[in-house]
């Protein structure tokens, strides 16, 4: 729509003249006083054409508004897919150590202690070799929900690949961890995993490693895991 106006024209009433062009066709309805006000426009200016211009404005910001809205949720599932581990309902390797590295900078900055345990299950190519990889995810999905079930909100839990998985334990020093890690283990050994006919035992070995300042996030997961690694050594489970 091409609205002209003389130099000296107020730019108000150039304004008000465009409303009215642009509604002259429409369907007289009653116009937002608020939105009126806000446009400079007057309880005279705001003839049934002009009303109906306001009407299809609002209507058209409410869209736009509506199709952002649309647009943010689905980034938001896409951006939470990227995240998520694609066999269990856990964040994946990456989204793991970013949230490792967040709460190793909230440490940094609060000196507010934090630890990370690494799990591993023990003879789990077994079960795979045994009783097929639909029985292996299902182990796998059990310990992710069982995991899931025994910690808090504010904890984190991801699985790092094949079976093992970790954990983000906040305002837990070594020693709490220690303890948290084997009551952990706890739950996921109390009860087999059943699927089919069939149920077996889950057995589990785990690493601690409290966050230090001086280490990265790969490498605190790599002592973790490596404690891990000791332990079922030491177990006879490796």
């Amino acid at each position: 729509m091409k609205v002209t106006g003389s130099r000296s024209e107020p730019f108000s009433a150039i304004r008000r003249r465009a409303l009215a062009q642009a509604g002259a066709q429409a369907v007289a309805a009653p116009g937002p006083t608020d939105t009126a006000a806000f446009l400079g426009l007057t309880e005279a200016d705001l003839t049934p054409a002009v009303r109906a211009a306001l009407q299809t404005l609002l209507a058209e910001v409410d869209d736009l508004r509506g199709e952002v809205g649309r647009l943010k949720t689905r980034l938001a599932e896409t951006e939470g897919l990227a995240d998520r581990d694609a066999l269990t309902p856990l964040l994946n390797r990456r989204a793991f150590l970013r949230e490792l590295n967040r709460v190793r900078t909230f440490a940094q900055r609060y000196g507010s202690p934090a630890s990370v345990v690494y799990f591993d299950l023990d003879g789990f190519k077994t079960v795979n070799d045994r009783y097929g990889h639909a029985a292996g995810d299902a182990a796998l999905r059990a310990v992710a929900e069982r995991l899931l079930a025994n910690v808090r909100e504010s904890d984190v839990v991801g699985r790092m690949g094949g079976d093992e998985f970790a954990v983000i334990l906040i305002q837990a020093d070594q020693q709490v961890a220690e303890a948290k890690a084997a009551s952990l283990a706890h739950a996921i050994e109390k009860e087999p995993i059943a699927f089919g006919d069939w149920s077996a035992p889950l057995h589990i070995s785990y690493g601690v490693r409290q966050i230090s300042l001086e280490l990265e996030p790969e490498q605190l997961l790599h002592e973790a895991d490596a404690a891990m690694f000791s332990a079922k050594r030491q177990r006879g489970a490796a």
